[in-house]
């Protein structure tokens, strides 16, 4: 796996390119926007990180431009730690965003949750029946009244919703929404479930999470 690093401050640049190799990746360096942009479009990496404050083109620049021609997994590593920022980051199609000063083995898993399960883009509002989610606000609702989430019930439900209409397994929820190998002595996914269900369903007739017997869940308009 190669890494692209686009960071000007010369200490956070070396850290980064010195921590990435020792977690085993391959990593290149860039210290402007400029040329970080044209090693983005003209080489092949499986993940970029963006710093949004850069000589030459900042981060916004380069997110944008990078985006009109390739679909890499791009996480803003930034000092700007306004919500404004962070939606913006997101709508020109970052996938991740972590504020400096930040902690490396948050930004190891990060990567590797990134790496594993593929590009998702956050910009969409997702609509089932009378639910409605969106990611980038971080807000629910359902009939137009907003439904209050932790930031676990969230993340379970935009993985259910992303994955409608079909049956993921506890062993699958488990590893995409906490980054841990299922044990089947754990009841920590059943226990997710019912609690979003208490929230999302049991006020309103219309049931949308379904057990799948021997299987696990599904998010589905259909009972």
């Amino acid at each position: 796996m190669t890494i692209l690093v686009i960071e000007d401050d010369s200490k956070t640049g070396d850290y980064l390119r010195k921590g990435l190799l020792e977690s085993g990746y391959a990593v290149d360096l860039a210290r402007n926007g400029v040329d970080g942009l044209h090693l983005a479009q003209t080489q092949d990496y499986d993940l970029v990180i963006l710093d949004v404050m850069l000589p030459g083109k900042d981060g916004w620049q380069v997110m944008s431009a990078l985006r009109r021609e390739r679909d890499v997994p791009v996480i803003f590593l930034t000092a700007r730690d306004q919500v404004d920022d962070r939606i913006r980051g997101l709508q020109l199609g970052a996938d991740d965003y972590l504020v400096k000063p930040f902690s490396f083995t948050e930004l190891v898993l990060r990567i590797r949750t990134l790496l594993r399960r593929g590009v998702v883009r956050d910009s969409e509002v997702f609509q089932l029946a009378d639910l409605q989610l969106d990611p980038l606000r971080h807000k629910v609702t359902r009939q137009g009244v907003n439904i209050v989430l932790t930031n676990k019930e969230f993340m379970l439900l935009h993985l259910l919703i992303r994955r409608q209409g079909e049956a993921l397994s506890r062993s699958d929820i488990a590893s995409q929404v906490w980054d841990m190998n299922f044990d089947s002595d754990t009841n920590v996914v059943d226990v997710a479930i019912k609690r979003l269900r208490a929230k999302i369903d049991a006020p309103f007739d219309r049931k949308l999470i379904h057990t799948v017997r021997s299987v696990g869940y599904m998010f589905s308009e259909e009972s």
